[in-house]
């Protein structure tokens, strides 16, 4: 697949158009995937994909492959972590309904940088009122108790990371993550998912459910057109200032490396 210049999403017309804003966002249904795929392409990812196949994306050094198989059951998305030096190799499922808004805090966490401060799953969890549960299963419930996560452990060298949601018509999504998954990355997930703001949808993609509140909003094509190109932009304007730095900076065994200039440039092959 050639890339293409980016030139939004929304039709050229600009009659407004109705949306709806959906909370609670882990019940709004799956959503527009180029949520979490433009975002990866503007971050430098090579985009696999083939013309009414699977979506694939690798990362730019290779190590991790995101993809999306919209016809082969269970269908959904499949992320794949290589073994790369002090990290295990590591997956991740996520069926088809997890909204993309969700999806996307864990894939947009895979085009940045690691934080040096240690991650917390449960912290972005508590801070909006999910009531925590210990007992064989460590577990965290949203507020209107239908959403979930939970760090299940079902006998030694058995344990993942799951979480789900639920509606009056049975479960909804899951998303399973093996416990060689960075941390980091789960605590992205689980920020993602306790985000109390609420996530728009257009008309006709609304889940029936009593459980979902909506407020009907008109947007034109333009502002929807503006808010999805913020969101490249940002992922371009990170790429290139990464790249920069990374062809600016001092090589090793040059005369004006530093001392550490060794153990950087091991870091950067990784």
């Amino acid at each position: 697949m050639k890339k293409q210049q980016w030139t939004g999403w929304g039709p050229a017309h600009h009659q407004a158009e109705q949306h709806y804003l959906v909370e609670p966002r882990h019940l709004a249904g799956g959503g527009d995937l180029r949520h979490v795929t433009e975002f990866l392409r503007a971050s430098g990812w090579k985009d696999l994909s083939k013309t009414g196949g699977p979506l694939v994306f690798d990362s730019p050094d290779r190590t991790i492959r995101i993809g999306y198989a919209p016809f082969t059951p269970p269908g959904g998305w499949a992320i794949r972590g290589n073994e790369t030096p002090g990290q295990p190799a590591w997956h991740a499922t996520l069926s088809p309904k997890v909204p993309v808004e969700i999806v996307a805090g864990f894939t947009d966490a895979l085009t940045r940088p690691r934080s040096a401060h240690a991650p917390n799953v449960w912290a972005p969890l508590q801070e909006q009122g999910w009531e925590t549960e210990r007992g064989q299963h460590f577990t965290a419930t949203s507020p209107d108790k239908g959403a979930f996560m939970q760090f299940h452990q079902s006998g030694p060298g058995e344990a993942h990371w799951w979480a789900g949601a639920r509606t009056e018509h049975g479960r909804t999504w899951d998303a399973i993550f093996t416990p060689t998954t960075p941390m980091h990355l789960i605590q992205a997930f689980t920020t993602a998912l306790a985000d109390p703001q609420p996530v728009m949808r257009p008309r006709g993609h609304v889940p029936p459910s009593d459980r979902i509140r909506t407020t009907s909003v008109s947007v034109l094509p333009a502002e929807l057109n503006a808010w999805q190109q913020a969101r490249i932009t940002a992922a371009r304007a990170a790429t290139w200032a990464r790249n920069s730095w990374a062809t600016t900076r001092p090589k090793k065994n040059t005369p004006t490396a530093g001392p550490y200039a060794t153990a950087s440039g091991a870091r950067q092959r990784r």
